[in-house]
């Protein structure tokens, strides 16, 4: 963040001017706008070529609420995970009505714009393929973060290996993606098969799908990390870890291309 002296009296003038609220001063000038419920890492965008996420797991609706007021208010753009019910209900509560705002919902995760945000686009393919339905949740996290970033993003779902045929019916449009993200429960087989049919980076989540012993993820999360096949691997559920990793990898080629 720049902080010379001009810079600063400028962005001060603004608060006083009324052009800039202090929130969004306070971002400028540190990088992260606290709040009552935590601070914000509004410069994660520039730093780190990634947006900040607000994980509204473990927070009541009105914090979470509260932090994504602050991200639209810092940045135009507020990407929230893992919300429940509830919490989804208190947001378009908030957001929904609004003239200014866009709320978009991808399983429990929820991206919400600005209408004055420039939405970035990245010269670059990304697919994601679950092995089940049920683990859309997870794969649709990955995708909300991809979103983000402006790669292209196709999402392919149920094709796991209990029946590889559907795996093969899809192999022509997963080897167009320039990185995919193989999502799988159970003993975690879908993203080893998928990795040894591509020439391009794979990265593996396991999924606490299934039940029975390992049924938490830990069996797909030990298949993956004996891979025969190369691929990367994240945590247990990291949907959003995966969509970061893929994103990074998406500016990567964008930035090759152009």
């Amino acid at each position: 963040m720049e902080h010379s002296s001009t810079f600063m009296k400028e962005t001060l003038q603004a608060v006083a001017d009324g052009e800039l609220s202090v929130s969004a001063a306070e971002a400028r000038l540190s990088g992260y706008a606290t709040t009552a419920a935590g601070r914000f890492d509004a410069a994660r965008q520039q730093r780190r070529g990634i947006p900040e996420a607000i994980l509204a797991e473990g927070k009541p609706p009105e914090a979470v609420v509260d932090l994504a007021e602050t991200a639209i208010e810092t940045t135009g753009r507020a990407l929230l995970t893992r919300t429940d019910t509830a919490t989804r209900e208190a947001l378009e509560a908030a957001f929904q009505e609004r003239s200014t705002t866009r709320l978009k919902e991808r399983g429990e995760t929820v991206i919400i714009t600005d209408d004055g945000f420039d939405q970035p686009t990245l010269d670059a393919t990304v697919c994601i393929v679950t092995g089940g339905t049920a683990d859309a949740p997870v794969a649709q996290e990955a995708a909300a973060v991809i979103e983000t970033v402006g790669a292209d993003c196709t999402v392919i779902e149920d094709i796991g290996v209990a029946n590889i045929d559907r795996l093969f019916d899809q192999l022509e449009t997963i080897r167009t993606a320039d990185v995919v993200i193989a999502v799988a429960g159970r003993e975690g087989a879908l993203p080893t098969v998928v990795a040894g049919q591509l020439n391009c980076p794979v990265i593996g989540v396991p999924v606490s799908s299934g039940y029975g012993h390992g049924g938490d993820g830990e069996a797909a999360l030990h298949g993956l990390l004996q891979s025969c096949t190369v691929l990367s691997v994240v945590n247990i559920d990291a949907g959003f870890v995966a969509g970061a990793q893929a994103s990074l990898i998406a500016r990567a080629v964008d930035h090759a291309s152009g």
